[in-house]
């Protein structure tokens, strides 16, 4: 930053905005993780990483198809007669037994309850590269879209950084599970509205990211009924779909316009290989618009942020693996209802709750009993104390524009189960530890150290006055005495 201060007329305003979204607790806290990473044997008492929504839970799979398929591989013996063939540049629209085989997985993965053409799938960099181009596709600077809240915190880099685009929070409630409600949407369309801000769209994350929940069908309904009849885009980002793990089922926006009397063009999704096959390092991002001139103007940007034509032909083998997939999303959704489950059971044995949910690598953890102050303010102050003191980076809600502080995002798929064991021990620690008794000394020197003082950039974009903040509730799951530590907590 200081470089960037110093050097500012040398470099763009892009450049040197701060709309990239890392002032945010939700990049601190990757920071501190970075800086004192957990080992189980080198660093037992690093910090363990909660805050990397990553599958890592099926590499053994992807291992074996590897040694048994070393024909895919341009860069094996058996391979690499098709090293020149796919060394040397390759149409912008994507090798075509690629596009087919993504499109018939996105198909699977919905249940195949719908087909995907593969003449409208364009490669991207990663999600966040389709989402971006999405955005570019279809707004102007200063033009906004709405975004159900709380919602990924990397959308504030994805969607506004280079394109000059904001965002406009559509605040959920905890009351109906976080519900994305068309009253919701209509009062902040008309707050745009009020305010002279041109809305373009609708964009959400189903399977949701941070929630863990997906939309039902009426849900979905309502959505595509409130863009049609205001006559904007509604863009899915739908990285999540394989990663459901208990009914109800996913349901794809593909599959609800279906039947629906809406304009499709109206409509884009947006997919990747990054969180259902646990492949990030791949950057493999998809934009599917139902929409030609979107899908024209898409592919013409796409060579900004191609996939690799290795990687192309690679997946391409593994994904048109008819029996491989069944039978890797089969093992996948087992293996992440067990690791969802021991991780909220054994919360649940000291008496924190979590909002119910079926996807996704993560779930959305309710803390506020433990709250000294139902503020933005008093969930920073817990989230730092977490992070210094029980070494876990899990990330605040308000990181996520949550309206109610308290809630916590914790990511479960990126470790081994060993490290769980050890997660789970610190938290029940730490929550036992608050309950105990001891004298204002002790309290004292046990949460005033030198460790809770981490950076937070920028209390700008966590203003209290935009959260409503929640009473607490008598019948939250653990009342804590107002002599506990937890609530005594600061900075």
């Amino acid at each position: 930053m200081e470089f960037t201060r110093k050097n500012g007329q040398l470099l763009s305003r892009i450049a040197t905005n701060d709309r990239h979204g890392e002032n945010s607790p939700y990049f601190d806290g990757w920071k501190a993780y970075n800086k004192d990473p957990f080992h189980p044997a080198q660093n037992p008492d690093g910090v363990i990483q909660m805050g990397l929504a990553e599958n890592q839970l099926c590499f053994d799979l992807i291992k074996k198809w590897i040694l048994e398929n070393p024909d895919a591989s341009i860069c094996t013996a058996e391979g690499v007669d098709k090293f020149k063939d796919i060394a040397i540049y390759q149409d912008y629209h994507g090798l075509k037994e690629f596009r087919e085989a993504v499109a018939k997985f996105m198909g699977r993965v919905g249940g195949n309850r719908v087909t995907f053409d593969p003449n409208r799938i364009v490669m991207s960099g990663g999600a966040t590269g389709a989402n971006e181009t999405v955005v570019f596709c279809l707004a102007n600077p200063g033009d906004a879209f709405l975004v159900p809240s709380p919602y990924y915190a990397g959308f504030a880099r994805d969607l506004r950084w280079r394109t000059g685009l904001e965002i406009v929070p559509v605040d959920c409630k905890s009351s109906n599970n976080f519900r994305i409600t068309r009253a919701a949407l209509e009062e902040a369309y008309e707050k745009a509205q009020r305010s002279n801000i041109n809305v373009k769209g609708v964009i959400l994350t189903n399977p949701s990211n941070p929630l863990g929940t997906i939309l039902d069908r009426e849900t979905m309904r309502s959505l595509v009924s409130f863009v049609d009849e205001k006559n904007i885009h509604l863009v899915c980002d739908e990285i999540y779909a394989a990663t459901v793990f208990s009914s109800p089922r996913f349901i794809s926006i593909a599959e609800i316009i279906q039947d629906m009397d809406c304009n499709r063009d109206l409509i884009h999704i947006v997919y990747s290989l990054s969180k259902d096959m646990g492949f990030p390092g791949f950057r493999v991002g998809i934009v599917y618009s139902f929409n030609d001139a979107v899908v024209h103007c898409a592919r013409k940007m796409s060579s900004f942020g191609l996939v690799s034509s290795q990687t192309q032909y690679l997946l391409a083998s593994m994904l048109s693996d008819e029996e491989f997939v069944g039978n890797f999303l089969r093992e996948s959704s087992k293996r992440l209802a067990r690791r969802h489950c021991v991780f909220t059971k054994g919360l649940e044995q000291v008496g924190i709750s979590c909002l119910k949910s079926n996807g996704g690598l993560f779930f959305w953890m309710d803390m506020r009993p433990l709250l000294k102050e139902q503020t933005v303010q008093g969930e920073l102050e817990l989230w730092r104390v977490i992070i210094s003191e029980v070494k876990l980076n899990v990330s605040p809600g308000s990181s996520f524009q949550c309206s109610e502080p308290g809630w916590f995002r914790v990511c479960f798929a990126n470790m081994d189960d060993e490290t769980v064991a050890v997660a789970l021990e610190r938290i029940r620690a730490f929550v036992l530890k608050g309950k105990e008794e001891d004298t204002p000394d002790q309290k004292s020197k046990r949460w005033h150290k030198k460790s809770l003082r981490l950076s937070f950039s920028s209390s700008r974009l966590y203003d209290e006055s935009l959260m409503s903040p929640r009473m607490l509730s008598p019948h939250s799951p653990l009342m804590l005495s107002p002599h506990s530590p937890l609530v005594r907590a600061r900075t």
